[in-house]
């Protein structure tokens, strides 16, 4: 099929779980000759849950696309996950169309996950529809549905089409004028939506009351809605049915008559070194531009890196560059996505969704271009939630270091919310998720996909220690082996700093007792003993150092003797300064509905935080701000969700360092010396 940027629609269907996004998507497929019979989400037969664990748990985990032609239309439906959990594979997908469906269950209403879409959406800037799904379920209370929507989002929130014969079919009230419908009337529907549309733009607004709707023309009335939902002035809601097919071409007519296209929307977000906005030109004759917003690393094709055309038209055989790097890789195969279907096309133009494969450089948020003076553009990152539960892990068996590094390493280019760090001074390799379940899918995963079995434990907590006081060391180190010997004595003082201020080391040696060439030695036995730790084993900071006296031997003092010399003179004055350990503590943000507010800050007084501040947003949502020790937060995302039905989140951020209580001090040392006994 042939199709210009102007006929293309980009849509995400997204919302709470369990609102029927997949099976909505699968009838949309069939309302639009992808498929010949709908999948089952309960059977494993859908085209977007191909997943093994999508299958076995009956939900969307990743986000599927898939394209649908009408006409002349080209549409990109992209089929998102609704739990939380997997919120960052949803939210990439917002960097890849023009509108967000955000899907609800009529029986259900607004939910935790449909305040959370609609806001993301809003955010950047994206046209939002309200999809009422299952309008056939027994008992639903459609008029009151449509007035929850409006008191929560606002009275923007406007039917663009009615249910009709007990939810049967769906009547447009926005073109049409005359029907009879299961609630309010299609004529009073029609002129509200109509007065808010005509009311955005002055010469559709004059000619309305010049000479009224029938002056009017359809590409007026095109114009004025898709101002309307590119500035936030209407967010239309439609009804359907996807088990039973009712509304399900309506909202395809919506798509293609009134959605905007990708010359008609905000202007994408693109940014330049110095953070100034670009503009972009959908025009298929300029240079490239394009934004990966979806890694795959599918075991028969490759990685494949799948993109959004903002400018310009990529080809079979176009030469690219990958961000500002200077050597281009050229496009082998281009693939259009249709669910697991990968199809070879010959072209990708303005508004087109494709991807290329087995490019190893290309990564999440790369931007793709033809030209080096593009080079320096970058499209203004989504916001994700922090990933904030982690794990630390090794693999079951041994010599699969590296394998277990190249399987996270793939899993990481996939979910932007799915991270790994190495802490190299506790020797520990740590996952992060958004929950405990996604992190143990991403594990599922990897043992599915590359083999690799782990073995995990919580995270240790990256402790640092301090003194309290100041006080002087010594030490002499005198070696003699029968030939040259081992001499180096040094005298050294220890002050505590103040939080945060690091390491200092202080040549205050006078009349040469200690040679220049030596005084390196002494720091380095000086940061040797720092990093062992002296009463539980972690890493010293916030302190001075000071060499003041000491003595050499013109022919046996060597560099190691000095090294020596200054580890144990170090170790002798910390023990006397009052050494203590020091905890990590950080902001806590956390969001939840008010009704939890009593159980959150008291499970959070319970934890030794301190309660900063509360924060009122729209919607019955309560931030509280607060201070924790990160210790204490080791099962929070557990019982967080506990505590809030699922509908609570929080963020993290290191604040500073504290002295931990005595009692957590003694623990904490008494599990270091056994270790210290066999070192």
């Amino acid at each position: 099929m042939s199709y210009n940027t102007e006929n293309i629609r980009n849509i995400a269907l997204a919302g709470h779980a369990g609102v029927g996004k997949t099976t909505l998507f699968e009838a949309l497929l069939q309302a639009g000759g992808v498929i010949q019979t709908t999948g089952s989400v309960e059977r494993g037969t859908t085209q977007s849950d191909t997943d093994a664990q999508e299958k076995a748990r009956g939900h969307s985990i990743d986000s599927c696309i898939a394209g649908i032609d009408r006409g002349n239309c080209h549409i990109n439906a992209i089929d998102t996950a609704g739990y939380p959990d997997f919120r960052g594979c949803t939210l990439s997908a917002f960097a890849a169309v023009e509108t967000v469906a955000v899907v609800v269950n009529a029986a259900n209403g607004v939910e935790h996950g449909t305040r959370r879409i609609m806001e993301h959406a809003r955010e950047r800037g994206l046209a939002r529809l309200l999809v009422v799904n299952k309008i056939d379920n027994e008992g639903v209370d459609l008029a009151g549905l449509v007035a929850m929507l409006r008191e929560e989002f606002g009275c923007e929130c406007l039917p663009v089409n009615l249910p009709a014969d007990n939810a049967a079919r769906v009547l447009d009230c926005f073109f049409h004028h005359e029907g009879t419908t299961d609630f309010s009337s299609l004529a009073d529907a029609h002129q509200h939506i109509l007065d808010q549309v005509v009311e955005i733009n002055e010469a559709t607004m004059g000619a309305y009351l010049d000479a009224g709707e029938e002056a009017l023309t359809p590409q007026q009335l095109h114009d004025a809605f898709e101002q309307c939902l590119r500035e936030g002035h209407l967010v239309p809601i439609c009804f359907v049915s996807a088990r039973t097919g009712a509304g399900v071409q309506e909202l395809l007519d919506i798509a293609e008559r009134l959605l905007p296209n990708p010359g008609e929307a905000n202007p994408p977000p693109f940014r330049n070194t110095e953070k100034m906005h670009i503009s972009v030109d959908p025009n298929p004759a300029s240079h490239v531009i394009a934004d990966v917003f979806k890694v795959i690393n599918d075991p028969f094709v490759g990685k494949l890196s799948v993109f959004r055309v903002w400018q310009g038209t990529i080809r079979r055989d176009s030469q690219l560059y990958v961000d500002d790097s200077r050597k281009a890789f050229k496009v082998g195969h281009l693939f259009r996505l249709n669910g697991k279907t990968y199809t070879e096309i010959d072209q990708a133009i303005p508004g087109d969704i494709a991807a290329v494969a087995k490019v190893e450089e290309i990564h999440f948020d790369a931007v793709l271009h033809d030209s080096h003076d593009e080079g320096s553009i970058h499209l203004e990152p989504l916001h994700f939630p922090q990933p904030m539960f982690g794990l630390a892990l090794e693999p079951k068996h041994k010599g699969q270091e590296q394998k277990l590094s190249q399987a996270l390493s793939r899993l990481t280019e996939e979910d932007p919310c799915f991270r790994m760090e190495h802490h190299k001074e506790l020797n520990e390799t740590v996952v992060r998720g958004l929950s405990d379940l996604h992190v143990k899918i991403m594990l599922e995963r990897m043992k599915d996909r590359y083999g690799v079995e782990v073995i995990t434990h919580p995270p240790r907590i990256a402790y640092r220690e301090t003194i309290a006081g100041s006080a002087e060391g010594h030490h002499r180190h005198k070696k003699q082996t029968g030939g040259a010997g081992q001499f180096g004595e040094v005298f050294l003082r220890v002050d505590p700093l103040e939080r945060g201020a690091g390491f200092e080391f202080i040549d205050a040696v006078k009349g040469g007792v200690i040679p220049n060439q030596f005084l390196p030695a002494i720091e380095k036995g000086v940061r040797q003993a720092m990093e062992m730790g002296a009463v539980a084993g972690y890493p010293l900071q916030d302190l001075r150092v000071t060499v003041y006296d000491g003595k050499y031997h013109p022919v046996d003092s060597k560099e190691v003797a000095f090294v020596s010399a200054g580890k144990k003179a170090f170790l002798d004055a910390i023990n006397k300064a009052r050494p203590i350990v020091l905890e990590p503590i950080v902001d806590v943000e956390v969001s939840i509905p008010e009704v939890s507010v009593g159980d959150v800050t008291g499970g959070l007084a319970g934890k030794r935080a301190r309660i900063m501040g509360t924060d009122a947003r729209r919607g019955g949502e309560l931030v509280i701000k607060a201070q924790a020790p990160l210790a204490e937060l080791t099962d929070y995302p557990t019982e967080l969700k506990a505590m809030t039905g699922g509908r609570g989140r929080y963020s993290l951020d290191l604040s500073h360092y504290e002295p931990v209580p005595p009692p957590v001090q003694r623990k904490l040392s008494e599990q270091w010396k056994p270790k210290l006994d066999e070192d």
